[in-house]
C-alpha cells in the first residue's frame, strides 16, 4: 500500500476512533446502515492494544466481523491480529465487553459470508475486489463485561 494512503487511512480511523469513544458511538456507530464496534486487540508483533472501528453483524449471540479491507489483496491487520490473539475488547456504543475470537474454516466460512452479504451485499463486491483473496469471517462470543 502506498505509505501516504497507508497514513491518510491510519489518521482518519484514529479520528473516528476518538469521536465514537466521546459520542459513545452515536457519531462513528454505523457505516452504510450497518452497526460499528470499536475492536480493541493486542498486536501481534508489540503486543500493545491496537483500536480499530468495524462492521459487525448479530450472529445467535455472538458477532461476526469480516477481513474485507474494502477489497483490498491482502487480510487487514486488525484481522492478523485478532486471529492470533483469539480475543479481544469489543465496544458497542457505550458498552465495552471481552470477546473470545475465532476464524470460521469452510464450510462454515461460506455460510457465514453468505449471511453477511445477505444483509450487506456489497461485502460480495469487496470478495470480487479482492481477487483470489478469500475474505476471513471471524466470530466473536462475548465472556464478560468490562
Amino acid at each position: 500500500m502506498n505509505p501516504m494512503l497507508k497514513k491518510i487511512i491510519t489518521l482518519g480511523q484514529s479520528a473516528t476512533v476518538a469521536v465514537y469513544r466521546r459520542s459513545n458511538g452515536k457519531f462513528g456507530g454505523s457505516v452504510k446502515g450497518l452497526p460499528v464496534a470499536l475492536l480493541t486487540v493486542p498486536g501481534r508483533k508489540t503486543g500493545q492494544p491496537r483500536t480499530t472501528p468495524v462492521v459487525y453483524f448479530d450472529h445467535n449471540g455472538a458477532y461476526l466481523v469480516c477481513g474485507s479491507a474494502g477489497g483490498m489483496k491482502q487480510d487487514p491487520q486488525w484481522f492478523k491480529n485478532l486471529a492470533a490473539a483469539k480475543h479481544a475488547q469489543m465496544r458497542i456504543g457505550a458498552d465495552t465487553h471481552e470477546v473470545s475470537a475465532r476464524v470460521a474454516e469452510d464450510p462454515e466460512r461460506e455460510q457465514l459470508f453468505a449471511e453477511i452479504t445477505t444483509r450487506a451485499p456489497f461485502f460480495a463486491d469487496y470478495q470480487r475486489k479482492a481477487g483470489g483473496r478469500v475474505l476471513p469471517v471471524a466470530v466473536l462470543t462475548p465472556t464478560k463485561p468490562v
